[in-house]
């Protein structure tokens, strides 16, 4: 069986629990469980912390694993990422006292507190600086104000919580991480079946098929407003001028797409949902 380490909590897990479910997987119904059997799917999913995984995984204890790339890169381990699965995004900055740090090199032999020392060390090494990191597991943003810290490494969303705290951002982007598909050194077989499953869940959840009927001589026109993922799907209509079009087009854009065709001379637009895709 091929076996995949899931978080078993925090902000990357409930998303990664439910793209499995819609590739088809079994999932567990007690928040508790720390391992599930899917024997019809040939795989064993075992639920672990979200800082274990890319460990479990670089060892060979475990074949594939969901996780972030902020997490595998901090944990040093020798997980291999796959591929981006387009959720959990987020970006680490630096950040200090107001008016105190304006570039990175302003960091040199200064006490940067962050809850990723090996992502955040790799980082100021790659660049030159040395900087006295300082572990913590978690609300990095009080480190300055209690004096174990003169500036930290977080992760940033809007900034307002440092900016509570009384800090600035600075310097360059750190990472910007999303949520990863991993693997150990050796694929195993299985996991292609896997990736193939988890991006069609990708693409149904990005894109949405669209039908419309045309004039035949406005393809071309109609064709470079909306192209598809390959070519759009062209059948004739009883009324020979006219064809029936069916195509992809970007669920965030349907609306746009939709007005153009209509404005270009399409008529009866339809839009329908994609549960699954193999592309």
């Amino acid at each position: 069986m091929l076996r995949i380490a899931i978080p078993n909590k925090g902000s990357l897990s409930e998303t990664a629990t439910l793209m499995l479910a819609e590739a088809g997987y079994a999932t567990r119904r007690d928040p508790k469980e720390l391992h599930l059997v899917d024997a019809e799917n040939d795989v064993e999913f075992f639920f672990l912390r979200p800082r274990d995984i890319a460990t479990y995984v670089g060892s060979g204890a475990l074949d594939v694993g969901v996780t972030g790339r902020d997490l595998l890169l901090d944990s040093g381990s020798d997980a291999i990422e796959i591929e981006p699965l387009n959720f959990g995004d987020s970006t680490f900055r630096f950040a200090g006292p107001a008016g105190k740090f304006h570039e990175l090199s302003d960091l040199e032999g200064v006490r940067v507190a962050t809850s990723y020392p090996g992502l955040v060390g790799d980082f100021l090494a790659a660049h030159g600086v040395s900087a006295h990191l300082v572990k913590l597991d978690g609300a990095v943003e009080s480190a300055v104000q209690l004096g174990v810290a003169d500036a930290v490494a977080d992760v940033v969303s809007t900034g307002a919580t440092l900016r509570k705290a009384g800090l600035d951002i600075f310097g360059p982007v750190i990472l910007e991480s999303t949520a990863v598909l991993i693997r150990s050194e050796q694929e195993q077989l299985g996991l292609a079946t896997l990736r193939r499953r988890l991006e069609g869940v990708q693409v149904a959840r990005q894109y949405v098929l669209m039908d419309y009927d045309l004039p035949l001589s406005l393809l071309d026109e109609a064709t470079a407003i909306a192209g598809g993922r390959q070519s759009p799907t062209v059948s004739p209509l009883r009324e020979p001028e006219w064809v029936a079009v069916r195509v992809m087009v970007p669920k965030r854009r349907t609306n746009q797409i939709m007005d153009a065709l209509y404005e270009l001379g399409a008529r009866a637009i339809l839009v329908s949902a994609i549960h699954a895709a193999r592309l």
